[in-house]
Formats: structure tokens, sequence, C-alpha cells
């Protein structure tokens, strides 16, 4: 009869995994093994939102779904594939750019994402005008309250902060898939930024966004 307690397998499975050499992982460069023992290891990586467009149509979203499939999201927004923490935690120690190409190293191997790459893998189309602090001023005259208020389901209500409670039903899915999907962050999912309410008015009005 076999003595061999339960638990060595998944023991001695721990012991392979944290004895192995650093060193393959990068390129060479003992402060990015630094960086990477000390401060990326310990990065929670979340894994990412998706959204169906069958679901979409399921729920009677129809405008939603067409105005996504308008800025070529489809594809981007309805990945999914396995997730390897540790190796999006060395990519991104590894990373750097090289002109406006993104460059990694992972294990041994050279990662190059172009434009052509990523435009492949995701289906987003390089065109239209981008989103962020500096050039909001595209949109002309664009008022976020006044935006913002047009959203609600009852626009004459009095408006302090631009939470996401209120807002119309097709905006307020655009604004859960910009905030989770598009440009998502870690916390305040229920103030709208400025940001935010441009993305939402390109979505609306089929400006392409970039």
């Amino acid at each position: 009869m076999d003595s061999t307690p339960p638990t060595s397998k998944r023991i001695k499975t721990r012991v392979v995994r944290s004895g192995g050499r650093l060193e393959g992982w990068f390129s060479g460069d003992n402060e990015l093994i630094w960086r990477y023992r000390f401060e990326t290891c310990t990065k929670v990586i979340n894994n990412p939102k998706v959204v169906s467009f069958d679901w979409l149509k399921s729920q009677k979203l129809d405008n939603v779904r067409r105005l996504l499939k308008d800025q070529f999201l489809k594809r981007f927004m309805e990945m999914k594939g396995n997730i390897y923490p540790d190796l999006i935690r060395i990519f991104y120690t590894n990373l750097r750019f090289e002109g406006k190409n993104l460059v990694s190293h992972v294990k041994g191997v050279d990662i190059e994402i172009t434009h052509d790459v990523w435009a492949a893998v995701t289906g987003l189309k390089y065109a239209g005008l981008r989103i962020n602090k500096g050039n909001i001023g595209v949109v002309e005259d664009f008022n976020k309250i006044q935006y913002y208020k047009s959203c609600l389901k009852n626009p004459q209500a009095q408006v302090r902060s631009c939470y996401v409670g209120g807002l119309k039903l097709d905006e307020r899915v655009l604004v859960l898939i910009v905030t989770w999907i598009l440009t998502p962050r870690g916390s305040n999912h229920s103030i709208l930024t400025e940001e935010d309410l441009v993305y939402i008015y390109y979505i609306m009005k089929k400006i392409k966004i970039n």
C-alpha cells in the first residue's frame, strides 16, 4: 500500500515552479528581474470582461449592438481565451516602446506588436479621433453637464455629479462597456468622467474613435 501523503504531488509542483531560473524569462536585464521579484509578481491580474453581441440582441439592445459594430468593436469585445497571469506579468515587466511598436520578451521569445498585428488580432481600426484629456476640445461646444443631463431618464433632474444611476438604458450599457472594457479602471465605475461622456457622445453620434 502506497504510504506517500496525498499532498506530495502538489508540494512537488510548487517546488518545481518556484525553483526555476527567472533569468530565462527575461532579456538579461537584472533591473527587470529585481522589478519583477519585488513589484510586478504581486500585481493582481484582472480577468478581462467580454460582451456577447448575441446577448445584446436577446436583450433587445439592438441599437447598442449596431453602434458598437459601427465602431468595429465586435471582435475585440467578444475575445475569449486562456489567461496566464505569470506570463502577463513578465510581458508587462519587459514592455517598452520601439518607435510606435510595443516590444517585450517572455521566456526567451521576443514579441513585437505593430499596428498591423494589433488590428489583425482585435479587429480594431487605426482611424478616427483619439480621446484623452489633451484633445477633448475637438468636440465643439461640448458641455459635460448638459450632455449628461440629455442622457438621463429625467433631463430636468438637479445634477451635482455625473452618476451612472438615472441614465437611459442604452447610455448606461455603453457607459459600462467604456469603463469596464474599452478604458477599464480599477474603481469609481459609478461616477462618469468627462472622457467617459465624450466616448458615449462619439459612439451615439457614430463618430469613429481611434
